[in-house]
C-alpha cells in the first residue's frame, strides 16, 4: 500500500460523472480494518488519508495518536483500545500547520471516504468503460488527440511517439507505456472487431508478440472511428470539460452513432468491481439497436432474432446459447468457445490423419496455446498426438496435429463477465444517443437562426441600399453609422454591422437573390429542426438513419459461428432404443418421463390413479405420448417456442415430482409451457397450428422449427393480455375442429389458414361471446373426413348414429364427458360463433375435446384411450369405447368422479398398449 493517492484536482466534476456511473452498479461498502492495514506492514503514523469533502481549507497533514485522556481532545475513544479518533490538521492560508485548527474525526469514517474516493477515482479516471461511448478516458483521449492533430483516415499516418507526447502533455497524466499500449490494442484486429486506429509497422501478433517502439510504428484514425465516434464533436453535441492542469478542454464522451461497448467490447478491473464484455457484429448490433428503436418493450428473444451472440475478431464456435443468454438477460453469463478445425490427410501412404486448426477463441494465445499442447503430449496426458507445429503464415492461421489415431477436437473456454443485461445497455445507450442528436440539433437551430437573422438584415439593407448609403456617407464614424442604420431600419447591433461589412460587388441583383435563396433555405432548415426537436419520434428515426449508414458502409459478415451444443459434443443415438414414453407436465413447470405402462386401463367412473407427488399447490398441465428419439417443441403462453429432446427428460418413477424445466429450458420468469409438440421429422409440407385463449388462429410450416436455439425463439406475436395455449401438427389436408369453454363448435378445413411467418399474430378463429374464451382444439386427418361435408341423411342433431366413426369426444372441467359423431357438425369458414357441441350445467365447462374413432377393433368401435388428469394429479386412463355416443345438445356421462380431486385439468387421447391388457389379465388371475 502506498503511503498516499493522488486524486482528481476538479473533485466536483468527478463525483458528478461518477454518481451517472454507479447508478448502474452495486454500491460499494469496502470498510478498512486495522487488521488489514496492519497486514500490509503500514502504521497508522505513516498513512495520509485524503477525503473528497469540501473543506473551508487545505489538508495539509494527518497524524494520530493514542487518546489518554479523551475529555481533554473533546473525541470519544472507537473502542476500548481508545484508538477510535483521528486529527486532521488543517492548514490556514499562510500554509503552515502550527497555525491551523485541528479537526476531530472517526478513523473509520475517515479511512472508509479516502477508500471510496480512491475507488471512484479508479473506476472514472481509469479502469471501466464508460455505457454510452464504450470507451475508458485513455481511448478516448488518444482518438481525441488524433482529431485534434488531424490525423483522418485520409491523411498520412504519423509516427505513434508524436501522438503520444500529444496524448501526455495534453489530456493524460500517466504514463506513456500505457498511452502506447492502448493505442496499440485499438489497431490490432485481433483484439477489436472493428479497429479504431489505423496502424503501420509492427503492432503485436496473436502470439503474444510485443509491438515495436512508438518510435518505429506510426498511426492514424479508422474511417470507422471518425464516423462512428468524432463526426459531431464540434457541434456541441457533448460536454467539454477541463484537462488536469486546467489549460486545454477535452470531451468527457465522444458522440457515438452505435453502442461501441457491445462493437468492440471492453475488459478491465478496478476497485471491488471487473468487466468483460465480448465484441459484436456491426450489421447485428444496429439491427437489434433498430429493433428497441420502434419497439421499446422488446424482449430479449427478439432481440436475440437479430444479434443471436457475440462476434469475436478471431472466429471461432461458440458452443451453445445457455451462456449467451444468461449474460444477456443477468449481465453475467459464460461462453464457450472452440477452435475452428478441419480434417486432413497428412499422409495418404499411411491413411494418417491431422486436425488443422483455422480459428482459435478470443485472446487466447496462439504461441502459448501450442506449447500447452505440446507438453500435454509430453506429459502422456493427452494421448494419440504424435506431432503439432504452427505453420501460420501471412496467409492466415494454421496449427497442424498429427495424430496417431482418431481426432481429438479441442474446446476451450471463456468466461463473460459483465454488469449489464442487453437490453438495459441498449436502452442507456439509446437514452445518450438522444441527447447527442437533441444537442446538435439545437446547435444547428441556434446556427441557423444566428445566420437567418443577420440575412434578413442583409435584405432590409439591399431593398433599402440608396438611403442605407446615404446613413453611412453622412456618419463620422463605424459606431455612428451602425447606430444610425439600427435606429432608422429597425436592426440589431449584428444586422447593421452586416450590412457595414458588405463589400460593393455583393450589391448587385444576382447577389441579392442569392440571400434570397439563402434565406428560404434556412428558414426551412429552422422549420425541420423544430420539428425534429418537438418529436422524440423523429429523433430516434435520424439515430436508425445514421446507425443504419455506418451498418451499410463498414459492417463485416459474422466471423464467429454458433452452434446449438451446449458442451461441443454430440449424442449417439443408436445407442438409445426409440420407445414410446409417456411425458408428464405440471402447471408450476415440472416434466418428467415415465415408461408407457405406468398407468393400466380402469373402468368409466372410477377415481383413478394418481400420476405422482406433485409440489404444494401444483396441478397437472399436461400429459402426452411420444417416443425417445422424437424431438420435443415446447410452446410457452408468451408465444416462446424451446426445443429438447425427448430422451434427455429424466425417466423416473410415477411417484417422483419430476425435474424442473426451468433446468432444461431457458425461460423466463413468469413464463410457463402450455404445449409439447413431439416432432420426429421436419418435412416441408407439415405445418403447426397455434390457437390462443382469445380466439387467435395461425399456421407456421413446421421448417422454421427445425433449428431452435436453446434460448428460444418466437413463434407467434401476442396482443395484450392473450397467451398461446394450444399447438398441434397438421397438413393442408387435414380439417381442424375448435371449441370454446360454453361447448360452441367449429369446423374448418386447415387449407383456408393462410401460412404465416412466425412474427405475425394470426386470424380471428371464433367469434367469442363476452365471457367465453377458447377451450381446445384438435386436427382431423384428410382419411378420416368422411360425413364433414354433408350430414347424414339417417342421422340429425337430436338423434346420435351409433354405426360408425369419427366422433367428437367431449370432455368437461366436472369429469363429464360424451361422443358426438362427427356428421353432426359442418364445416364453416372462421370467425363465427359455431354450433352447439355440449350443454353444460351452470358450474361446468368445456375442458377438452378430441376427434376419435380413427383407430377401430374389428367390432367398428374405437380402440383408442383417453388419460384424464386432475387438478390434483390424479390420473384415470379408460376406453373410448366405454363412453356413450349421445347427441350435441346431451350433458354427458360421468368419466372421472371428482369430489376430493378439483376439476379435470388435461386430457390426453392414446393408442392401446398390448401391455396393458396383459398387465389387467395378470391382476384378474391373482384376484381369481
Amino acid at each position: 500500500m502506498k503511503p498516499s493517492y493522488s486524486l482528481s484536482n476538479n473533485p466536483s466534476m468527478a463525483f458528478t460523472n461518477s454518481f451517472r456511473f454507479f447508478r448502474c452498479y452495486n454500491q460499494l461498502a469496502l470498510p478498512i480494518s486495522t487488521a488489514r492495514l496492519s497486514r500490509q506492514g503500514c502504521s497508522f503514523d505513516t498513512l495520509r488519508f485524503l477525503s473528497t469533502t469540501r473543506r473551508s481549507s487545505r489538508l495539509t497533514s494527518v497524524s494520530s495518536k493514542r487518546r489518554e485522556n479523551s475529555a481533554t481532545e473533546g473525541v470519544e475513544d472507537g473502542g476500548e483500545g481508545g484508538n477510535g479518533g483521528l486529527m486532521t490538521v488543517a492548514a490556514g492560508s499562510d500554509g503552515e500547520s502550527r497555525h491551523g485548527r485541528i479537526v476531530p474525526t472517526e478513523l473509520h469514517k475517515e479511512a472508509t471516504e479516502a477508500y471510496m474516493s480512491y475507488a471512484m477515482s479508479v473506476l472514472l479516471g481509469r479502469a471501466l468503460p464508460d455505457v454510452r461511448d464504450g470507451l475508458k478516458p485513455v481511448h478516448r483521449r488518444i482518438l481525441y488527440a488524433l482529431h485534434e492533430l488531424g490525423l483522418a483516415s485520409r491523411k498520412p499516418h504519423k509516427k505513434c511517439a508524436r501522438v503520444v507526447g500529444e496524448v501526455l502533455g495534453k489530456f493524460h497524466p500517466h504514463g506513456d507505456t500505457a498511452v502506447y499500449d492502448s493505442l496499440v490494442r485499438m489497431a490490432q484486429d485481433f483484439s477489436l472487431r472493428c479497429p479504431l486506429v489505423s496502424g503501420h509497422g509492427n503492432f503485436g501478433s496473436v502470439d503474444g508478440d510485443n509491438a515495436a517502439a512508438m518510435r518505429y510504428t506510426e498511426c492514424r484514425l479508422e474511417a470507422l472511428a471518425e464516423t462512428m465516434l468524432l463526426s459531431d464533436l464540434d457541434q456541441d453535441t457533448v460536454d467539454f470539460v477541463p484537462n488536469f492542469d486546467s489549460s486545454l478542454k477535452e470531451p468527457s464522451l465522444l458522440p457515438a452513432r452505435i453502442p461501441n461497448l457491445l462493437l468492440n467490447g471492453s475488459s478491465g478491473i478496478a476497485v471491488g468491481m471487473a468487466t468483460n464484455i465480448p465484441p459484436h457484429n456491426l450489421g447485428e448490433l444496429v439491427d437489434a439497436l433498430i429493433v428497441l428503436i420502434h419497439n421499446p418493450n422488446a424482449t430479449l428473444q427478439e432481440l436475440l432474432e437479430y444479434m443471436p451472440g457475440p462476434d469475436f475478431p478471431t472466429g471461432g464456435i461458440i458452443m451453445g446459447n445457455l451462456g449467451i443468454l444468461e449474460a444477456y438477460r443477468t449481465g453475467k453469463g459464460r461462453v464457450i468457445v472452440r477452435g475452428k478445425t478441419e480434417i486432413e490427410v497428412s499422409d495418404s501412404r499411411t491413411k494418417s490423419v491431422a486436425i488443422i486448426v483455422k480459428e482459435i477463441p478470443y485472446q487466447t494465445n496462439k504461441s502459448s496455446l501450442v506449447m500447452k499442447i505440446a507438453e500435454l503430449i509430453q506429459n502422456k496426458t493427452l494421448e494419440g498426438i504424435s506431432d503439432i507445429r504452427d505453420e501460420s503464415d501471412r496467409s492466415g492461421m494454421r496449427i497442424v496435429i498429427e495424430l496417431k489415431r482418431a481426432a481429438t477436437w479441442l474446446v476451450f473456454s471463456m468466461d463473460n463477465l459483465n454488469k449489464w443485461g442487453l437490453i438495459e445497455l441498449l436502452k442507456a445507450f439509446l437514452d445518450f444517443r438522444c441527447s447527442v442528436v437533441e444537442r446538435r440539433a439545437r446547435f444547428k437551430l441556434a446556427q441557423a437562426r444566428d445566420r437567418n437573422h443577420i440575412v434578413e438584415g442583409i435584405l432590409i439593407g439591399l431593398d433599402n441600399i440608396d438611403n442605407v448609403i446615404d446613413v453611412i456617407r453622412k456618419a463620422t464614424s463605424n459606431s455612428v453609422a451602425s447606430a444610425d442604420l439600427r435606429k432608422k431600419f429597425q436592426l440589431s447591433e449584428k444586422q447593421a454591422e452586416a450590412i457595414l461589412d458588405i463589400n460593393l460587388r455583393r450589391l448587385t441583383l444576382l447577389e441579392r437573390g442569392k440571400y434570397v435563396n439563402e434565406g428560404k433555405s434556412l428558414t426551412d432548415q429552422i422549420s425541420n429542426l423544430e420539428e425534429l426537436l418537438s418529436s422524440k419520434k423523429q429523433i430516434l428515426q435520424v439515430i436508425e438513419q445514421e446507425a443504419n449508414e455506418i451498418k451499410n458502409k463498414f459492417s463485416t459478415p459474422r466471423r464467429s459461428t454458433l452452434e446449438d451444443a451446449d458442451n461441443g459434443t454430440l449424442d449417439d443415438l443408436d445407442v438409445i432404443p426409440n420407445e414410446e414414453m409417456l411425458l408428464a407436465l405440471s402447471e408450476k413447470g415440472y416434466v418428467k418421463r415415465m415408461k408407457p405402462d405406468t398407468f393400466n386401463q380402469q373402468k368409466r367412473g372410477t377415481i383413478g390413479k394418481s400420476v405422482g407427488k406433485l409440489r404444494v399447490n401444483d396441478t397437472m398441465s399436461d400429459f402426452l405420448v411420444c417416443r425417445t428419439h422424437d424431438r420435443l417443441l415446447f410452446f410457452s403462453d408468451k408465444g416462446i417456442v424451446y426445443s429438447a429432446a425427448a430422451y434427455k427428460i429424466p425417466e423416473c418413477s410415477r411417484a417422483a415430482a419430476g425435474t424442473p424445466l426451468i433446468q432444461i429450458l431457458s425461460l423466463s420468469d413468469g413464463e410457463r409451457i402450455t404445449s409439447i409438440i413431439p416432432v420426429s421429422d421436419f418435412a416441408e409440407d407439415q405445418y403447426l397450428l397455434m390457437l390462443t385463449a382469445n380466439g387467435y388462429v395461425k399456421k407456421v410450416s413446421l421448417m422454421y422449427f427445425s433449428s431452435i436455439r436453446s434460448s428460444g425463439i418466437i413463434a407467434l406475436q401476442l396482443v395484450p393480455g392473450d397467451e398461446l395455449k394450444w399447438v398441434r401438427h397438421c397438413t393442408n389436408e387435414d380439417y381442424i375442429a375448435m371449441a370454446s369453454q360454453n361447448g360452441m363448435v367449429i369446423l374448418s378445413s386447415c387449407d383456408i389458414i393462410r401460412a404465416l411467418t412466425r412474427h405475425s399474430r394470426g386470424q380471428i378463429a371464433m367469434r367469442l361471446k363476452e365471457g367465453d374464451r377458447m377451450a381446445c382444439v384438435d386436427i382431423i386427418p384428410a382419411t378420416k373426413q368422411d360425413g364433414i361435408e354433408s350430414e347424414s341423411e339417417s342421422s340429425t342433431p337430436d338423434t346420435p348414429n351409433r354405426a360408425h366413426g369419427p366422433w367428437l369426444l367431449f370432455v368437461s372441467e366436472n369429469g363429464y364427458g360424451k361422443r358426438v359423431p362427427l356428421s353432426h357438425f359442418r364445416k364453416s369458414p372462421l370467425n363465427r360463433i359455431g354450433l352447439k357441441g355440449y350443454k353444460f350445467s351452470s358450474e361446468d365447462r368445456l375442458a377438452a375435446v378430441f376427434v376419435v374413432g380413427f383407430t377401430t377393433a374389428d367390432d367398428g368401435e374405437s380402440d383408442e384411450e383417453v388419460v384424464l388428469v386432475s387438478q390434483s394429479g390424479t390420473v384415470n386412463r379408460i376406453k373410448v369405447r366405454d363412453i356413450s355416443i349421445q347427441s350435441r345438445y346431451a350433458r354427458g356421462v360421468i368419466l372421472m368422479r371428482l369430489e376430493h380431486a378439483g376439476k379435470i385439468q388435461s386430457a390426453s387421447l392414446i393408442s392401446a398398449a398390448e401391455t396393458d391388457v396383459e398387465e389387467e389379465v395378470e391382476v384378474e388371475a391373482a384376484v381369481a
